[in-house]
């Protein structure tokens, strides 16, 4: 046996059973990896981080921020826009990008604080 597996059967069933229990459903598990999949990518997370910073901004600008092509600013937050992870709305000729709050909230997750978006959450020191 490989050194990661049990060299006995030792089923704890009734805990077995409670963790078991306690996962979330299949769909759920579906969504978060679909959501962390839209943020796999560096250039798409770059993307996000400058959508968190700037709170709302076009193609072009999200394009200068992250040093990109407008194209692949464009196909990046098409992603983030697919996964729901962002959202668009039209101002004349524009289209304005921003973060969802479940765009925001993952971004968090991944970034931490260097996302730069407050979060109103005080951070404990450690103990001496």
């Amino acid at each position: 046996m490989g050194a990661d597996a049990c060299e006995l059967l030792c089923l704890d069933l009734p805990h077995a059973e409670s963790v078991r229990g306690s996962l979330p459903e299949p769909g759920r598990l579906e969504r978060a990896a679909a959501d962390a999949r839209a943020l796999s990518d560096p250039t798409r997370l770059r993307v996000a981080a400058a959508l968190a910073a700037g709170d709302e901004l076009c193609v072009c600008d999200l394009a200068w921020v992250c040093g990109s092509t407008q194209n692949l600013a464009s196909h990046h937050v098409r992603q983030l826009r697919t996964a729901g992870l962002a959202t668009s709305r039209r101002e004349g000729k524009m289209v304005m990008y921003r973060l969802t709050e479940r765009g925001l909230a993952l971004l968090e997750v991944v970034l931490g604080s260097a996302t730069g978006v407050p979060t109103g959450e005080v951070e404990v020191s450690g103990r001496g």
